[in-house]
This record gives C-alpha cells, sequence and structure tokens, in this order.
C-alpha cells in the first residue's frame, strides 16, 4: 500500500509564499516521477509540475519563473516552493506520484489534496 501526505497548504496574501510537502510511503521500488497538480472550483484537475527520476522538470506555463519543484530521493518527498502567490492559484493542490513496487505494474497515486487560498 502506497501513502501519499501533503502538508503546506493555507491561505496567504497575493504576492505571498507557501511551500508544500508530500511525503511517499509504503511500497514503492522505483519512483518514475512526482508532481504536484491542482483544482480550482468548477475547473478541471491541472498540472502544475513535475519532476522525473533524471530529475528533469516540467511547469504550467502559468507558474513558470513563480514555482520551484524539488524532491528528497531519500526520503520519498516532494516539494514545491510557491512565490508570488497570485489570486488565481487558488485551489486545491494534489501530489502525485508515479511508481511500481518490484514484481507489480507501473501505479500513479494521489494524495489527499492540500488547500491553498490566495486571498487580501
Amino acid at each position: 500500500q502506497v501513502q501519499l501526505v501533503e502538508s503546506g497548504g493555507g491561505l496567504v496574501q497575493p504576492g505571498g509564499s507557501l511551500k508544500l510537502s508530500c511525503a511517499a510511503s509504503g511500497s514503492i521500488f522505483v519512483i518514475y516521477a512526482m508532481g504536484w497538480y491542482r483544482q480550482a472550483p468548477g475547473k478541471q484537475r491541472e498540472l502544475v509540475a513535475s519532476i522525473r527520476s533524471e530529475d528533469s522538470t516540467n511547469y504550467a506555463d502559468s507558474v513558470k519563473g513563480r514555482f520551484t519543484i524539488s524532491r528528497d530521493n531519500a526520503k520519498k518527498m516532494v516539494y514545491l516552493q510557491m512565490n508570488s502567490l497570485k489570486s488565481e492559484d487558488t485551489a486545491v493542490y494534489y501530489c502525485n506520484l508515479d511508481s511500481r513496487t518490484v514484481t507489480g505494474p507501473r501505479v500513479r497515486y494521489w494524495g489527499q489534496g492540500t488547500q491553498v487560498t490566495v486571498s487580501s
């Protein structure tokens, strides 16, 4: 069983910063990628940023230059540093893990989500 636990969400003023963390645990043998998605009310879930096993990164155009994704392989954690936050960044942010066990198939897992609200 694989679990993802997110933390770090909250309320912040426009222009402020937050750092999200996600800890993965359980039967993880290979990590192909970890990432962050978000879903605002009435909108589809969208990719915010992802980082692959070789440390290549991918960002949504709307967050480039403001958000930074990083990972700690030893701790099986992924982080999202969010700077210069805007009201349109308000959403539930979900951690995503693309991995497999020793003998199992490749599976994508989701965290429970953490709310980020940008408002004055």
